[in-house]
């Protein structure tokens, strides 16, 4: 499996923008899903993650009622909408996969198998 993060860069602080993972592979659907960020120096984050239905989501407290996080996948693609940005948002952030169909949704980057590039956050004060 193959993951393209797109949708990063440059926002005033309490701006939107909407992060998108496309994946390939036929397997995609039975993927849970994570968006991680990772500031400079800083360990690498959990912010949102959905299983393989979308029946349901994990969103870190720091996240919960700004960033939103959906899947389509008849077109493979997980989407992280973030509203209301703060400066503290800035980071690289990364989607992943758990192919592991189990229902579990996993918080650390070692539960992920799959990685994408990371895309390229900045919220400006």
């Amino acid at each position: 499996v193959q993951l393209q993060a797109s949708g990063g860069g440059l926002v005033q602080a309490g701006g939107s923008l909407r992060l998108s993972c496309a994946a390939s592979g036929r397997t995609f659907t039975t993927y849970t899903m994570g968006w991680f960020r990772q500031a400079p120096g800083k360990e690498r984050e959990l912010l949102a993650a959905i299983i393989w239905s979308g029946g349901r989501t994990y969103y870190a407290d720091s996240v919960k009622g700004r960033f939103t996080m959906s899947r389509d996948n008849a077109k493979n693609t997980v989407y992280l909408q973030m509203n209301s940005l703060k400066p503290e948002d800035t980071a690289v952030f990364y989607c992943a996969a758990d192919r592991r169909r189990d229902n579990t949704i996993r918080i650390t980057p070692r539960g992920y198998d799959y990685w994408g590039q990371g895309t390229l956050v900045t919220v400006s004060s």
